[in-house]
Parts: C-alpha cells; sequence; structure tokens
C-alpha cells in the first residue's frame, strides 16, 4: 500500500464533516470533482471503502469512522506543529480561513481586511460567504463571524465591526408619488414590496419596533431576490419598498434615488462578532487576527 497524501486526508475530514462533496466544496472553495478524486484515490491506497455515497447524503463507513477518529485530532497536531514555526519569524505567517455572512463581506470587512493584510503581510486570509450558522471547525474554518443571536454559548466572541446596525426602509421618490406613503408597518401589506430570499431557502419576515412595539409583517411584490444588487435596482426603478442593512441603501439615500419610509420604526440591533471555538492552541493568524480587532486597529465604527 503506498502512503496517503495529506491533501487527500483532509479531503477525507471535510467531506465527512460535510456529508456532502458539494457541501464540502463550497466551503472549502474548490471543486466538488476535486474532492471526489482525493477520496478515490485515497481508498485505491488504503484497499477499502471510507465512505458511503448515495443521491442524497455521504456518510462514513465502519472503516471511515475509525480512520476519522484518529485522523482528525492528527491532522489538528500537524497543523499546530507547523504554526509553532511562527514563534522564529518576525512577522506571523500562514492561512486564516473566515465564513462570513454577505452583508458583512461585502459591507464591513474591506477596511479591516485591508489593514489587516497590510500589517501582516505573511498572513493569507480565504473568506468564503455563508448567511447560515455553521460549525466552523468541521467545516474547515479557523473562525466565523455572525450576529450574536446565532451564535452558540460555548463559543468565544470578539466585536468587529460596527457595533450598531439598522434595517431600513426606503422607497424611490416615483413609487411614493404613485403608491404614497406607509404611516404603519401593517400599511406595508398594501403596498408592492422586495424581498431577499437567503441561501436556505427562506424569505424573512420584516420587523419593526418604536416605543417598545414589535411588528413583524410579511408583505409580498413583484420581486424576491438572492442578490442585493438585483432587489437594489428595483427599488431605484420604484418597483418597490425595500427593507434591509442600511448599508446596503446609503448611496441611494444620499443622492436622493432613494427616500426615507417609516423612519420611526427603524429597528437596530447590535453589530457583528468574530466567533471561535475554545482551544489550547490558537493557530498564529487567528491570534494575529483576534488582537487586531481587540487593538482598535480595526476602523471599527
Amino acid at each position: 500500500m503506498t502512503e496517503p497524501n495529506l491533501s487527500d486526508l483532509d479531503a477525507l475530514v471535510a467531506v465527512a464533516s460535510s456529508r456532502s462533496f458539494r457541501g464540502a466544496a463550497k466551503l472549502r472553495g474548490v471543486s466538488a470533482s476535486s474532492l471526489s478524486d482525493a477520496i478515490r484515490r485515497l481508498e485505491e491506497r488504503v484497499g477499502v471503502r471510507l465512505l458511503n455515497r448515495t443521491t442524497r447524503s455521504v456518510t462514513p463507513t465502519e472503516a471511515g469512522m475509525r480512520l476519522l477518529e484518529r485522523l482528525t485530532p492528527a491532522l489538528g497536531e500537524i497543523t499546530g506543529a507547523l504554526d509553532a514555526l511562527n514563534s522564529f519569524r518576525d512577522s506571523p505567517t500562514g492561512t486564516l480561513k473566515l465564513n462570513v455572512p454577505g452583508i458583512v463581506a461585502q459591507r464591513v470587512l474591506s477596511p479591516i481586511v485591508n489593514a489587516f493584510l497590510t500589517a501582516y503581510p505573511g498572513i493569507t486570509l480565504e473568506v468564503s460567504t455563508n448567511d447560515t450558522f455553521i460549525d466552523v471547525l468541521a467545516a474547515g474554518f479557523d473562525a466565523g463571524i455572525r450576529y450574536d443571536e446565532s451564535i452558540e454559548l460555548d463559543m468565544i466572541a470578539v466585536p468587529i465591526g460596527p457595533r450598531r446596525q439598522r434595517f431600513i426602509c426606503v422607497a424611490a421618490p416615483a413609487y411614493i408619488e404613485k403608491h404614497g406613503t406607509p404611516r404603519h408597518p401593517k400599511d406595508l401589506l398594501e403596498h408592492a414590496c422586495i424581498r431577499h430570499r437567503f441561501a436556505s431557502g427562506a424569505v424573512a419576515s420584516w420587523e419593526f419596533e418604536r416605543d417598545g412595539e414589535l411588528v413583524k409583517v410579511n408583505p409580498t411584490g413583484p420581486l424576491i431576490a438572492s442578490t442585493m444588487e438585483l432587489e437594489y435596482g428595483a427599488a431605484i426603478a420604484g418597483l418597490g419598498i425595500i427593507c434591509t442593512f442600511e448599508e446596503f441603501l446609503q448611496e441611494g439615500l444620499a443622492s436622493g434615488a432613494l427616500l426615507p419610509v417609516m423612519p420611526e420604526w427603524w429597528q437596530s440591533f447590535s453589530g457583528p462578532f468574530l466567533y471561535y471555538p475554545s482551544r489550547n492552541h490558537m493557530p498564529t493568524p487567528l491570534r494575529a487576527f483576534v488582537d487586531f480587532i481587540k487593538s482598535g486597529r480595526d476602523q471599527r465604527t
């Protein structure tokens, strides 16, 4: 039996954790076929089947489970051993893998990433977007960024980016001139609204708050999309009212292409957090990033 290489063993851990070639490929930023080839090579080298594959899921065989039980901590030890070499360098090196929501990737991370990579030129940062909460370690990431309602209690959470954000409602002047302005959130049920569908398939209700009163509505309208660019363009064109993160709408508000709708009902919430599991050895690139965030050099607003 020829010795399997580490990348093929790492592929096994990734696929087994995600229970899907496609899911593991999306999280790792590689093709599903490359992971499939890696598992095939590994099974040929060890001479036993390691994964049961069906059209719906991928699960480890008994042999696969035995290997994974010993392989997962062993790969962690190898990573830690290589990372320990950073103590001999003037500036840390290595790869930091983050999993973040789309809003954070598009509107929050840019100045933080630019300043961090300037301060630590030896570190490579890999950022993947995902709007659902995931087990960052099982998916092969060092840390994630989420909002506090999505963070499990056994995680360490560090504030990152703006400490307060808002969901706001806006519409184009042409829409308001033609259809009028709603005065109460329930009035939105009589208006055309532009909504967002998350990667999970869910279309979230819109929430509003004023003087302690919380109102949730599920409006209808001409467009449900999964890309903010398409939704924003439809709002600018006067097709309906949009309610989303303020950061997505600032340009339109500043130019007058969009006007505020029910600003007294806009709901604010806590900003995002960097989260990671508590463990004895923190990878050096992650430690550098956490220290950078805590120092305030992330240009927090």
